[in-house]
């Protein structure tokens, strides 16, 4: 307790929904990583609130399943208690989010009523409660994609979904900094470029994380760094225009999202061994150290998850650690950004 005595309420609030976050993508990389996320084939974000409570309910709930590609493509025949088994993942997920967003609006009607939300950054926290919003929006909108003729979501609304939740994790930690003692420090603009290119070479590599996900394109290929006997795979550079390849292929896919790893890698430790010359006990050099860190066991999960065949255990620790990754990055950037920019 004594890493919160310097804290304030504001600030404990926000932290806890940070970790909600974190354990909110946790819940929906292991309702993805079981096939549970088409489970539940409507979307009723007042009324269902409560799972079906007899049995008669149940068979209801199931009969619906029924009618629905997942179901008549993949699990024909499945009994009704291999169903709950998959409903409560998605069924914990929705709830969940609902919960999140409980935590988050009713502390904040409580600290805008008694005025601990200074009136400059009222602005930001009604931007994080639309963001929250639109996250359970476009959740809906993913699992629809999966509901209509294929029993898979679009992979280009996973990565959405999943990036978007980064990004509000990133939103509200950065709340978090914005509303401390922690103060920013003048760097070069050098080191400034240096650290804007390695957030927007993490954004691409989330992204394909997400397609990667999508498409299930991890369970292909698992080797490294070779993609089997070639450093890329001919399945790779199969559909035509080319650049279709870039988006829609699966092996190609993977073959982006496993380099531009490295890519991130390599500029996390360019951005650290810039961020050397700020001197010793420099808290940039502390950030980008972290970083370096972070990025590397990132990596190293990214690699031990393909390898081994993408098991659940090693996948959820891939996506779960990526949050850790971004919130990392937050205060990297955070300390380098000018104050103007608030």
């Amino acid at each position: 307790m004594s890493v919160l005595k310097g804290l304030s309420s504001v600030q404990i609030w926000l932290l806890l929904v940070c970790v909600s976050i974190i354990l909110m993508v946790g819940v929906g990389g292991a309702t993805r990583l079981t096939h549970s996320g088409l489970s539940m084939v409507d979307w009723k974000p007042i009324t269902g609130i409560l799972p079906p409570l007899n049995a008669q309910a149940w068979e209801a709930e199931f009969a619906q399943y029924k009618q629905y590609p997942e179901y008549q493509k993949l699990n024909k025949g499945m009994s009704l208690d291999a169903f709950k088994a998959i409903f409560y993942w998605e069924y914990g997920h929705r709830v969940l989010g609902r919960a999140i967003g409980l935590i988050f609006v009713v502390p904040f009607l409580y600290f805008w009523f008694v005025g601990r939300i200074q009136r400059p950054q009222r602005s930001r926290f009604l931007i994080a409660l639309a963001l929250g919003g639109s996250q359970g929006l476009l959740g809906w909108f993913m699992v629809k994609s999966g509901l209509v003729d294929r029993p898979s979501v679009s992979h280009f609304r996973l990565a959405a979904h999943l990036c978007l939740a980064l990004f509000i994790l990133a939103y509200v930690f950065d709340l978090v900094l914005s509303t401390s003692n922690q103060q920013r420090v003048a760097v070069p603009s050098g080191l400034r470029r240096i650290v804007q290119v390695f957030t927007l070479l993490l954004v691409a590599q989330l992204i394909y994380g997400g397609f990667t996900a999508g498409l299930k394109a991890g369970l292909g290929f698992n080797t490294y760094p070779k993609m089997g006997d070639s450093w890329i795979a001919e399945a790779a550079l199969t559909l035509t225009p080319f650049w279709l390849n870039w988006f829609e292929n699966g092996a190609m896919i993977q073959f982006i999202h496993r380099w531009l790893g490295l890519a991130v890698l390599v500029a996390a430790a360019v951005t650290l061994g810039a961020a050397l010359s700020q001197g010793a006990g420099h808290p940039v050099r502390r950030a980008a150290g972290l970083c370096v860190g972070l990025v590397f066991v990132q990596f190293l999960l990214g690699v031990t998850t393909l390898i081994t065949v993408v098991p659940l255990s090693w996948a959820l620790m891939h996506q779960v650690f990526a949050c850790f990754v971004v919130l990392g990055l937050t205060y990297l950037n955070f300390l380098v950004r000018p104050r103007a920019a608030d």
